[in-house]
């Protein structure tokens, strides 16, 4: 179900999620999502309005070791990114992310990857411990991380709005994006046409 009205009522029980907005994923990183750094400023306005409602905002990053399972050098499918500690791995400069942001780091072990922020983070956990039953998901890339986090957190009993001025998808195949969001809305998500304001 697609709305395209702005979510501007936002009440207790909501949360937003910023999925892997970090350097190597934007134009000039190592794994850069093409036009990537456009989800920033509609996830900015959704920042503001969060905080403005005292509502509480989580960030997933990849935090990956170097000699990670992901990387081509170690037999993965991707080159070298967000290794911690390197300027690759912080969050977009651009990023408002307030400092009580919540930050859930992901694929922090040699042998384990993982897309989901739900993925062996605890997220869920940290999640209902702040009352959240409804969150609202932007960020990178659409096809991968954003999918596979919204997926889980169906799953896990949350209710999902896709932010999807929010978000960018990586597209090896073109369609893969699309094919995301329907896919994220076949499972239970609503999308938001127009985005989070204050």
């Amino acid at each position: 179900m697609a709305t395209d009205t702005p979510f501007t009522e936002l009440q207790a029980g909501d949360a937003l999620l910023v999925v892997d907005v970090q350097n190597d994923f934007l134009p000039g990183g190592s794994l850069p999502v093409a036009n990537g750094d456009r989800v920033i400023e509609p996830l900015n306005r959704a920042i503001a309005a969060f905080r403005a409602a005292r509502l509480p905002i989580f960030a997933s990053r990849d935090m990956h070791p170097p000699g990670h399972c992901s990387f081509q050098s170690a037999g993965g499918a991707w080159p070298v990114h967000c290794v911690a500690g390197s300027r690759g791995a912080d969050f977009a400069d651009g990023l408002c992310l307030p400092p009580d942001t919540v930050v859930i780091s992901k694929a922090t072990t040699v042998a384990r990857d993982a897309y989901s922020a739900f993925d062996a983070t605890g997220l869920a956990k940290r999640l209902r411990e702040a009352g959240v039953v409804h969150l609202f998901v932007g960020g990178l890339a659409t096809d991968y991380c954003v999918k596979a986090t919204v997926l889980d957190g169906l799953a896990a009993g949350f209710a999902v709005v896709l932010l999807s001025e929010s978000m960018a998808a990586v597209e090896h195949k073109l369609g893969d994006g699309r094919r995301a969001i329907e896919e994220m809305e076949e499972a239970g998500a609503v999308i938001d046409c127009a985005g989070v304001t204050g």
